[in-house]
């Protein structure tokens, strides 16, 4: 006997295939049977018409902590996810040596947030342990991140590492990939990852082979320096021999609108010399970082204490206003491109303040009478270098041209859930895709957009029978209604459930029914396979 069928549904299979009417059967938390199912089982759905569909998989997203202070998972699971990938941009709360610990704490948690537990682990290893005791509601995998790895070994240094440093932090990757990490995470955008030359990174990657393990790379610039960013990051994989993962392809900044076809263009070219590169890509015009990420580089050497003590000096503060007002060869700089207006702060570190959260720091600055830049320091120095932001920073017609290019999966790149007014992607991103780009702009059938949150990232990431709707798969399964599936959230009430989600099932248990949420803590921690 089963345990349950979901009965008359429009089966996505999540190959890309042509739905099909069919039933599925669950049975010890996997899918049993799919088709015309004829056993009995304990518990019969109709579904009487409506999509059933693989669980979605979020491919890049920063829930590392909130996985542990919010295991139940709602945010993720009302969109239909029950798989999260976690550890990117070089950002993880693990490895870690206690006297780095403050800043490595300092460098993630404009991005990935805070946690109300102690840090009881300090390896990976240690950290997927506290992930398991969490019980959480989804299923979760992790990268190690390659900012954590230079953290713990030589802090915030801006220079190459040493022999033996390197030594070191190979140790530690491989330590973390032998307790089950996908592979490893660069953020080269970010300090200190932006300090690592690309030959200490090849030399990192060559660990990764060895593993079967993969490397995802936020690169070093999105703006004008996106087209040496991409080679730069080809150059690594093909030198190391590891397949790649480009996160969140885009071109930043309004002069460098269009670029992102050459990129593409590039990728296709790598391609076709044998090496294994994609892309995610979400399907927004606005990214959502820190608000450090707007300084010079130089600006951020030692990490954040050492950045709010040259804030604090009135000759280096002239020197960064000065730099932000022009374009620049080594560095990106999106202010120029793109303007003060595109700022929009989402969260503090000191608590809500509705003078500022949800508002432009262009209008901010405005109120205080104090030019713009001058304004962002001052704002970082009030909440100790701790401010997120969303930045409207990218053409529609290029996230188009990345949302149905067929080597892009999606991905919601979401932050912590914190902010006062986080990016809509945290609540939105899966059913926006389904009903903006699929149902409405038709630039996706139903079946490719179901394929780039199923198949394509399960198989991507190597996370073993998930994302298909087969015998033997896991049952992660979500069923919607594909003429209402709609997100809710936007930019300025962005903590919004979506609408059409009828049932979330994850390994086989009940996860969310008519919208509530029930509690499962069946999710499962996902080692690298």
């Amino acid at each position: 006997m089963l345990d349950l069928i979901l009965r008359n549904g429009r089966v996505v299979d999540g190959t890309g295939n042509p739905w099909f009417w069919g039933d599925v059967g669950v049975k010890n938390g996997v899918i049993a049977e799919v088709g015309r199912v004829e056993q009995r089982s304990q518990q019969t759905i109709d579904v009487r018409g409506q999509v059933i569909s693989p669980g979605f998989i979020d491919g890049h997203c920063h829930s590392d902590l909130m996985v542990l202070d919010n295991p139940e998972s709602e945010i993720k699971l009302q969109q239909g996810v029950t798989t999260e990938v976690v550890g990117n941009c070089g950002m993880t709360p693990s490895p870690f040596t206690p006297e780095h610990l403050d800043l490595l704490r300092s460098y993630i948690e404009p991005v990935v947030g805070t946690t109300k537990r102690q840090w009881s682990w300090q390896t990976l290893g240690q950290y997927m342990q506290s992930l398991r005791g969490a019980k959480s509601s989804e299923n979760v995998a992790t990268y190690v991140g390659h900012g954590t790895l230079r953290i713990a070994v030589m802090g915030f240094e801006n220079r190459p590492a040493t022999s033996k440093e390197l030594d070191s932090m190979k140790a530690l990757l491989e330590e973390a990939l032998q307790a089950g990490a996908i592979g490893l995470s660069l953020g080269l955008m970010y300090a200190p990852g932006s300090y690592t030359p690309k030959e200490e990174l090849a030399e990192l990657c060559s660990v990764l082979p060895q593993y079967d393990a993969l490397l995802a790379t936020h690169i070093r610039g999105e703006g004008k320096s996106l087209i040496p960013s991409i080679e730069e990051v080809i150059w690594i994989a093909e030198r190391s021999g590891v397949p790649l993962q480009v996160s969140h392809l885009k071109a930043a900044g309004r002069s460098n609108w269009g670029n992102v076809l050459r990129a593409m263009e590039i990728i296709e070219d790598a391609r076709y010399r044998g090496l294994d590169v994609t892309c995610d890509v979400y399907p927004y015009t606005a990214g959502s970082t820190s608000l450090t990420t707007l300084l010079p580089p130089w600006a951020l050497e030692g990490g954040i204490s050492r950045t709010l003590e040259r804030l604090r000096e009135p000759g280096l503060r002239e020197k960064i206003e000065e730099e932000l007002e022009r374009e620049h060869e080594d560095w990106d700089n999106l202010i120029a491109s793109t303007g003060w207006e595109s700022v929009y702060i989402s969260s503090l570190s000191k608590g809500p303040d509705p003078d500022l959260e949800g508002r432009h720091l262009a209008e901010i600055s405005e109120s205080r009478g104090t030019d713009p830049a001058n304004c962002m320091m001052d704002l970082l120095l009030e909440q100790d270098g701790k401010i997120s932001i969303v930045f409207f920073h990218m053409s529609g017609d290029d996230v188009e041209q990345v949302v149905r290019w067929d080597r892009s999966l999606i991905a919601s790149d979401s932050l912590h859930a914190r902010a006062a007014k986080p990016h809509p992607r945290l609540y939105g991103t899966f059913p926006h895709v389904l009903a903006r780009y699929a149902r409405e702009k038709k630039l996706l059938t139903l079946e490719e957009a179901i394929r780039k949150m199923t198949s394509f990232p399960a198989r991507r990431f190597r996370l073993g029978k998930r994302g298909l709707i087969a015998p033997e798969y896991a049952a992660d399964l979500v069923i919607f209604d594909p003429e209402t599936i709609s997100d809710r959230a936007t930019y300025d009430d962005p903590n919004r459930f979506p609408e059409g989600v009828s049932y979330v099932l994850l390994n086989g248990k009940k996860a969310i029914e008519s919208s509530v949420h029930q509690g499962t803590g069946e999710g499962k921690i996902i080692e690298r396979s």
